[in-house]
């Protein structure tokens, strides 16, 4: 751990040039006094490391001293892909193996691709978690994630909508939607779909398995999450919206509620239009419906209108108002 260290440090002196020990510290997720015994470690191993004291001091490199330690493990080249999500990389375990190799990347660059390459990072972030919601618990991701890329059988014990279960495993690949984490795996002959928060146990086997031939992660999770995209809607109920409820449309519904406005008719003389939006069973729709309040009027199918009318009726008679 040690030596990793020591080469990380090395490197940042090497891409970012002079820093101080607070901020090596920091990068290094170490105290002030581990960056000073390191700086002594590096210099005694021959490494011409200059401090430099005042305001503008710190540490930095000898002039035209650079290191050739640059090459990526394969942890480290099998992890750049995560390089523009850091929170998902530490959730998978790879969050010190991804810093080491993004350094190995900065400090083998010509100074000019390294200095764009840290005005990038320093101007663009990926953020994946939703808004307004923690994140799901994923003690297990880890390890599935070790048994995805080693391919072992998984016994695990998952909890469903139905009840508890145990199943037989066998991963197949790990997917961030959203940010809740997924895992596709095969069980039973077929590839299905499981949210990584509800695992209660997880136990990872000895036993190999062979991925199907041409198995497509991307592919299986676009037409998977278009199946359910259609299974849950089940009809199509037609609004007419004030010109607020045209502004909450995309927030509270999404992509539904962003191709609806697409499709909106003609504003009337106080800016309502008609619409028409895919919904869920009834109960469903009726609950998301009355988000919208009085800003939204529900002309049809009749059924859910009718609904949405006893619904209403409930609300008054509970807060006291005459029919």
């Amino acid at each position: 751990m040690r030596a990793d260290r020591l080469l990380s440090l090395l490197l940042l002196l090497q891409s970012r040039g002079r820093m101080t020990a607070p901020e090596l510290a920091a990068e290094l997720e170490v105290t002030t006094r581990t960056v000073y015994r390191d700086i002594e470690a590096l210099s005694a191993s021959g490494v011409p490391v200059r401090a430099e004291r005042g305001p503008a001091g710190g540490y930095r490199l000898m002039d035209g001293y650079r290191t050739r330690l640059t090459g990526l493990t394969d942890a480290e080249a099998g992890s750049l892909f995560l390089a523009g999500a850091p929170g998902p990389a530490r959730d998978l375990g790879l969050g010190a193996v991804l810093a080491t190799a993004q350094l190995k990347l900065q400090a083998a660059l010509p100074a000019e691709l390294a200095e764009r390459a840290r005005h990038v990072q320093d101007r663009f972030h990926l953020d994946a978690p939703a808004w307004f919601r923690d994140a799901d618990p994923v003690p297990h991701l880890a390890q599935v994630a070790r048994a995805v890329w080693d391919q072992r059988v998984l016994h695990t014990h998952y909890r469903r909508w139905g009840g508890e279960v145990h199943r037989e495993l066998r991963p197949l690949g790990i997917v961030l939607k959203g940010g809740i984490w997924y895992l596709a795996a095969l069980a039973d002959e077929a590839v299905r779909t499981y949210r990584l928060s509800r695992f209660l146990a997880v136990d990872t086997t000895e036993e190999g398995f062979e991925r199907p031939a041409g198995f497509d992660l991307a592919a299986y999770w676009e037409a998977s999450s278009r199946r359910l995209e259609e299974a849950l809607h089940q009809g199509t109920a037609r609004l007419r919206i004030s010109p607020r409820a045209q502004r909450l449309l995309p927030v509270q519904f999404g992509a539904a509620g962003a191709r609806a406005l697409e499709s909106a008719g003609p504003p009337d003389g106080t800016g309502w239009v008609e619409v028409e939006m895919p919904i869920e069973a009834q109960a469903v729709a009726v609950s998301d419906l009355l988000r919208l309040g009085t800003e939204a009027e529900v002309l049809g199918p009749p059924d859910l209108r009718q609904a949405i009318t006893e619904a209403v009726a409930v609300l008054a008679k509970r807060y006291g108002v005459a029919p």
